[in-house]
């Protein structure tokens, strides 16, 4: 990325902006302004792409740096599914339920599978394990699941896709790394 050479600002501290913005689109969902929480999804998505672009552009990619962006990105998927949460359980958020689960439920569940997923990976990794870059469902394709989810008013099917991927995912790392140790 050419631009990142004319960025004067650290990618640590790019990292970390990106982290308060997804905790503005936390905000945003629990207020209940879905489109609002999708906009700054994708804000903070360019800083999750930004900051390792002037890392590498500046030749200042550290060991620390992946593990800031590593931790910040559990974060911010944290902060982002807290928000729909509450938004779920005060009522900014409108959506029925799916096979009698509520929105809440099955943001629980993204969630829980989302962690597994980076957990089964880094585990995976640090075992000996190559390649675990598998899975229909890394971040970016959960990220982008929820942005449509939220911008069409079907935040509540996204959610459950994001949920029902992101464990499919974490079976195909877990078999990956099976098939590598």
């Amino acid at each position: 990325m050419p631009l990142a050479k004319n960025i004067p600002i650290s990618p640590n501290i790019l990292t970390i902006i990106g982290l308060l913005i997804s905790g503005i689109a936390a905000l945003e969902f629990a207020i209940g302004e879905l489109i609002m929480g999708a906009a700054f999804i994708m804000l903070s998505g360019i800083f999750d792409v930004l900051d390792g672009a002037v890392a590498r552009a500046s030749g200042n990619i550290t060991p620390f740096g992946g593990v800031l962006d590593s931790v910040c990105d559990r974060y911010a998927d944290a902060i982002i599914f807290a928000g729909i949460i509450y938004g779920s359980v005060n009522g900014s958020i409108h959506q029925a339920t799916l096979l009698q689960a509520p929105l809440w439920l099955w943001c629980v569940l993204a969630l829980i599978g989302s962690y597994m997923v980076s957990y089964t990976r880094a585990r995976a990794e640090a075992a000996g394990s190559t390649s675990m870059n598998v899975g229909v469902a890394e971040r970016s394709e959960r990220l982008i699941i929820l942005i449509l989810g939220a911008i069409t008013g079907y935040i509540l099917i996204a959610v459950a896709i994001i949920a029902v991927l992101a464990h499919f995912t974490l079976v195909q790392r877990i078999w990956n790394a099976k098939q590598t140790l």
